[in-house]
């Protein structure tokens, strides 16, 4: 930052100085009363008087503010400078500005600001990160799909380049979706995200490919080392080399890593095979007990490899996915399961995020669920886009500095929360509508207070109004009305999306079911997801004696 004014002399500085801004990204939410840390690493050849604030957009309105002050022999080398500021009001397109009344030259690198307040003090937003809480994820599956292997291999993500103080990472420019990272958000954190979500890591590693080159496997070597050491980085002894590594950044204990995808849709690509296998035996040799998951797809022919589970991605309009229950129903029981890693309707269907995509993956995900004797996991994808930098249509959670909502497509997943660890029952449905309905029913056990309950989910694909009789045959205990609930995922329009103006336009809406019991006639709403949670007696046990 070059100054030509000054405090006196030809050319006066204005009151509250010159200097230099920076918006964040599209604008930083600063709430009074919450408390920020600023981190910059400072250098000059001369004596610094500048000031340091959180102010409104236009400058005008000024947050918080402090004042540095340092003599010459302080700052000619790099010096870092960390310290907090409270705000006394709320902007939610704010920005940091530097700004001096003292004529020279000042050198800043790395600024960060951060709030304190973040979750479980990680770093990450309270608001997003609760909103993955609220889906009780079993797994998180990173650092992305595209975005590890890049278009080309120079912009690949490496694990090794995102570890370590964040101000000496050097970042890399992620040429698929065509924006610079500082990998603040690196291996580590994402690692970290997982434990404080409740969820087991998914890593999906580079395996020697991009769009638009890939390595021969006969020079694949430093490749599997990589993913070797990364491993050792997540599992190893705070003793061992890489362990070492993340006990100095803060988790001396291990992650439960046993989880690897080798690549991300490069099934087919020249090299893929050959360099699959090579990091299949060498992950195995090491740590025979991580699963790995194959890029091809074994769902309607065997694979020609080892793998403990293969991927499968689909992408498509909501017809076709509502079409898709069926997928699995005549997939092989033997061998690899299915991770369904990546699905959504998208297109014309989809629009930003509409009922009616949400309406088939709900049908898709019914599909899964009746498969889950060989559908091992499932998730929805992209998960988050910032709504100033759309580079995909739909995501599940749309954001921008200080708003936040969940399309309607992320509200299905809510319906399917409790099925990891649930009873799968058989359901059969009679009625002139079945080619538009699919449903299924699980028995599930609340870790809250352990009741017990029994869910049918019904999707009504068509745009008629169904009455059914719902009749539930085997189960041991009686349905309680009191508890028992009925959820309703539906809108006026096929097309209707949520918003910031209206986050909860396509929101599931609940109310009681006083009608409750084995044997219920029940109104299905069109295009509708129907989610019925009949609350189970207690069973008792007598004896005598």
């Amino acid at each position: 930052m070059e100054v030509l004014c000054d405090s006196n002399g030809s050319i006066v500085c204005p009151p509250d100085g010159v200097g230099i801004y920076n918006p964040g990204y599209w604008g930083m939410n600063i709430e009074q009363g919450k408390t920020y840390k600023v981190i910059l690493h400072v250098r000059s050849s001369e004596s610094v008087n500048f000031s340091v604030s959180l102010t409104s957009s236009d400058g005008l309105q000024k947050l918080a503010s402090t004042n540095r002050l340092a003599a010459a022999s302080d700052m000619s080398n790099w010096t870092k400078m960390e310290f907090l500021l409270q705000s006394e009001g709320t902007n939610s397109n704010s920005r940091l500005q530097l700004t001096t009344t003292k004529k020279g030259v000042i050198w800043f690198d790395q600024v960060s600001v951060m709030p304190l307040d973040t979750y479980k003090g990680h770093g990450f937003r309270k608001e997003l990160a609760s909103m993955l809480e609220d889906l009780k994820p079993r797994y998180m599956r990173f650092p992305g799909g595209c975005f590890v292997e890049g278009e080309w291999l120079r912009n690949a993500f490496r694990w090794r380049a995102t570890i370590g103080s964040w101000e000496e990472r050097p970042g890399h420019f992620g040429d698929v979706w065509m924006y610079w990272t500082d990998d603040g958000l690196g291996y580590l954190e994402y690692l970290q995200l997982a434990e404080d979500l409740g969820a087991f890591p998914i890593w999906v590693i580079n395996n020697g490919i991009s769009h638009n080159d890939e390595v021969d496997t006969t020079d694949i070597s430093p490749f599997i080392q990589e993913i070797l050491d990364s491993i050792e980085f997540a599992r190893g002894s705070p003793n061992s080399t890489w362990g070492s590594a993340r006990a100095a950044m803060g988790h001396p204990e291990p992650f439960q890593l046993n989880y690897i995808a080798i690549g991300n849709e490069d099934c087919g690509k020249k090299f893929y095979r050959g360099n699959y296998l090579k990091f299949y035996w060498a992950i195995k040799a090491a740590y025979p007990d991580i699963n790995i998951i194959s890029n091809c797809d074994g769902s309607s022919q065997q694979l020609d490899h080892p793998a403990d589970l293969y991927d499968f991605h689909v992408y498509t309009s909501a017809r076709s996915l509502f079409s898709m229950h069926r997928q699995f129903d005549r997939t092989s029981r033997t061998g690899p399961k299915v991770f369904v890693s990546e699905y959504a309707v998208t297109g014309s269907d989809a629009g930003t995020g509409s009922l009616l995509a949400a309406l088939a993956e709900a049908a898709f995900l019914i599909g899964l669920e009746r498969n889950s004797d060989v559908v091992h996991m499932a998730s929805y994808a992209p998960l988050f886009v910032n709504a100033n930098d759309r580079r995909w249509n739909p995501d599940a959670i749309v954001f921008n500095s200080w708003q936040q909502y969940g399309t309607p497509s992320y509200w299905v997943q809510h319906l399917f929360q409790e099925s990891s660890g649930a009873t799968l029952h058989s359901t059969t449905i009679q009625a002139n509508a079945s080619n538009s309905l699919v449903a299924s029913a699980i028995t599930w056990q609340s870790s809250v207070d352990n009741s017990k309950y029994l869910k049918i989910k019904i999707v009504n694909f068509g745009n008629d109004i169904v009455n059914l009789k719902i009749s539930v045959v085997g189960v041991q205990t009686a349905v309680n009305s009191v508890g028992s609930t009925k959820t309703v995922l539906t809108s006026s329009n096929l097309m209707d999306e949520n918003s910031f103006k209206e986050p909860n336009k396509v929101t599931p809406m609940q109310t009681s079911l006083r009608n409750a019991g084995t044997q219920m006639d029940v109104v299905i709403s069109p295009y509708s997801v129907t989610s019925f949670d009949l609350s189970l007696a207690q069973e008792e046990y007598r004896s005598a004696i």
